[in-house]
């Protein structure tokens, strides 16, 4: 299960409504060990499209350095579908190297009946796909 703060919540989803068009992409932060993300750290979706996301290799070799410099990990992987459910596609599940990561997917799509947007996470290892409840908290 991914317990996080509302403030984190909406934020993720403002980066996302932000974005759209295109995908939104970034990370939420956590002291190692711990699984609470903390830290909200927003990426440039370096792709810059409306079906697919990409992290600049430059920011992701700051943002490891940084977490590495602050005991920290990836809690949360985030990024958004602008025309399809919140659900992981085949390319996400590729690139989906963190086994201890929540991966959340936002979707802004209008049409899915759904509501505005959706707001889902998942646990992907080794190819596997676990959808997993979401709770919302004011504070930890």
């Amino acid at each position: 299960m991914l317990t996080i703060t509302q403030a984190l919540y909406d934020r993720i989803v403002a980066h996302a409504r932000a974005d759209h068009p295109d995908e939104a992409c970034g990370v939420v932060a956590g002291p190692a060990g711990s699984d609470r993300p903390e830290r909200f750290v927003p990426m440039l979706n370096a792709a810059r499209s409306p079906t697919f996301y990409e992290f600049d290799s430059t920011d992701l070799l700051k943002l490891y350095r940084e977490m590495d410099d602050r005991d920290e990990e990836p809690v949360v992987i985030y990024h958004s579908h602008t025309a399809t459910e919140a659900y992981p596609s085949r390319t996400d599940v590729s690139y989906a190297g963190e086994p201890g990561a929540h991966y959340v997917l936002v979707s802004t799509a209008d049409g899915d009946g759904a509501g505005p947007f959706q707001f889902r996470s998942f646990r992907i290892v080794e190819g596997e796909i676990t959808e997993e409840d979401v709770t919302v908290v004011e504070a930890y």
